[in-house]
């Protein structure tokens, strides 16, 4: 069975000529919408469908985009809410330092003394740099910044990630 990776979700449609507002949830909206690009579209009770990328454009926060034979808003308006998706089959390959989130979730993060913190359960990205929200059993969630100086090994065949924690990072006593 193939399986889908979120890209985004349509959140309106736009204009009268079948242009649909998408809220990203990808990296790489400008490979993801290029022309020609397939997407799945997912919605409630309703078997997914392929939509091919016929434009795409940035409005505000919105990734715009048309779809091939849809050309007015009578066509996309049934979409709305809908969640379009790649298939795991067609992710590119990212250099060496880059990772998917799927990649990262759930795996195991151990601190310089091989102390198991506990494992990945999201990633938030705020701002300049994601954050990784580690589950700890019996303990709140720490967060723990995806920069050089803390993160110092991610090892996707053994699962596990290597961090180095600056004081005061976590904070143990609640």
């Amino acid at each position: 069975m193939t399986e889908y990776l979120n890209v985004g979700k349509i959140v309106n449609t736009q204009g009268l000529k079948g242009e649909v507002r998408v809220i990203s949830q990808t990296d790489f909206p400008e490979l993801r919408y290029k022309k020609g690009s397939v997407l799945m579209l997912f919605q409630e009770k309703k078997e997914p469908i392929e939509l091919t990328i016929k434009t795409h454009r940035k409005h505000k926060n919105f990734d715009i985009v048309t779809f091939e034979d849809h050309f007015s808003i009578n066509d996309v308006e049934k979409y709305r809410d809908g969640i379009l998706k790649v298939s795991k089959e067609d992710l590119t390959d990212l250099p060496g330092d880059e990772f998917y989130y799927h990649e990262i979730i759930g795996l195991t993060v151990v601190d310089e003394n091989n102390k198991e913190l506990g494992k990945i359960k999201e990633i938030l990205s705020p701002g300049a740099n994601d954050v990784w929200v580690v589950q700890r059993p019996k303990k709140k969630d720490v967060l723990i910044p995806y920069i050089e100086s803390v993160v110092k090994s991610i090892d996707l065949e053994s699962g596990i990630v290597r961090v180095e924690i600056p004081e005061g990072l976590i904070d143990d006593e609640n």
